[in-house]
């Protein structure tokens, strides 16, 4: 494992390793069984080019409404539990003595992207975001607290680790591409990113 530092994010790479992978893929695709993936809409109309769902007490959705946590899925189930191999993470990494109360779970297709945004749609700011690649290697981007400026480029490969928190809890960041079948791990392609906060 190698730790590294970028522009505040903490970037964790290799933490976990191809069997740990396995194992965490496994335990989220029970919950997505309990909680299937869904295209959200964003306010303005238009789908979102990720597939997602949750586990915790929140998940996050979108449509016409606005972007906010939910207490339910979409189709009126509650959340599952975050899985113990997702916690386990948190607990190495996080340096928070408070447990994730939602953990979500986005998936990548071939041209799927993520433009730049923030995480502030949580109540207090001072928690972190710890965020875990599993599958195709992405191609993660980070600016600035303000919109605009110059912009760091890395690739997040099937089992890095990143660590959102203290003044880069609220930077911009996104996700511009993906090398798609650049990982074993799903086998027909893909990535898939999970993210634990602190909503309330």
């Amino acid at each position: 494992m190698e730790k590294l530092s970028l522009r505040g994010f903490e970037i964790y790479k290799d933490l976990l390793d191809f069997e740990a992978q396995q194992v965490l893929l496994t335990a989220m695709r029970e919950v997505a069984k309990g909680a299937p993936m869904f295209s959200p809409m964003t306010p303005y109309g238009k789908p979102m080019r990720v597939k997602m769902t949750s586990a915790g007490k929140y998940g996050w959705v979108s449509d016409r409404s606005g972007y906010r946590y939910s207490e339910t899925h979409p189709e009126g189930m509650v959340w599952p539990d975050i899985p113990n191999e997702a916690l386990d993470i948190w607990h190495r990494v996080s340096g928070s003595r408070q447990m994730p109360d939602s953990c979500l779970m986005n998936f990548y297709g071939e041209n799927a992207r993520m433009g730049m945004h923030q995480d502030r749609d949580e109540r207090d700011f001072s928690h972190p975001v710890v965020s875990v690649s599993l599958g195709d290697d992405g191609l993660f981007r980070i600016g600035h607290m303000e919109r605009g400026g110059s912009t760091e480029s890395i690739w997040l490969s099937s089992g890095d680790v990143v660590v959102m928190g203290g003044d880069a809890r609220l930077t911009y960041h996104g996700v511009d591409k993906i090398r798609f079948q650049s990982s074993r791990l799903l086998p027909k392609g893909g990535r898939l990113n999970l993210t634990m906060r602190i909503v309330s």
